[in-house]
């Protein structure tokens, strides 16, 4: 029996296009701070969402795993803060956000544009998984800026 010994991480070719080095990617994401307030699944998702941005450095199309993950964490809010969500998906929890006032129209917009990524992915509709960071990161600051706003609206 033989074993496979993977490498240790070496930068994606890709990378040098939106950072020189990891710690440029560091500061692109080290303002992504989980507020108090924020539940702690939620917290969680956000987090992690912030460290695959860090580590597309390696491997590019992890920025892309990045923007669905923190939509899970806008996900988690939204149903904390919407009565009866029970199991709907996220587009009707938007939907029903936006209806109800507890998600503005910009909210509501972002919200279902990264939808449509997401079900273009897991549905096999869109072949190419690769986000570059440069559009992933503003994405996933949306959505911790949607889960504060969201957060801060409870206290």
């Amino acid at each position: 029996m033989t074993t496979q010994r993977l490498p240790f991480p070496v930068p994606d070719e890709r990378a040098h296009l939106f950072v020189d080095s990891f710690a440029d990617v560091h500061d692109l994401v080290e303002d992504l701070v989980v507020p108090a307030g924020v539940p702690e699944a939620a917290a969680t998702v956000l987090r992690t969402a912030r460290e695959l941005l860090r580590q597309s450095y390696f491997c590019y199309e992890i920025s892309t795993v990045a923007v669905m993950h923190s939509l899970i964490a806008v996900e988690i809010v939204l149903r904390d803060r919407i009565p009866d969500a029970g199991k709907k998906p996220l587009h009707q929890l938007v939907k029903q956000g936006a209806a109800d006032g507890i998600l503005a129209a910009r909210q509501a917009e972002y919200l279902d544009y990264g939808q449509q990524i997401h079900n273009g992915m897991a549905h096999g509709q869109t072949t190419h998984a690769a986000m570059p960071p440069a559009m992933a990161v503003p994405m996933v600051t949306t959505s911790f800026a949607i889960v504060t706003e969201l957060c801060a609206a409870v206290l």
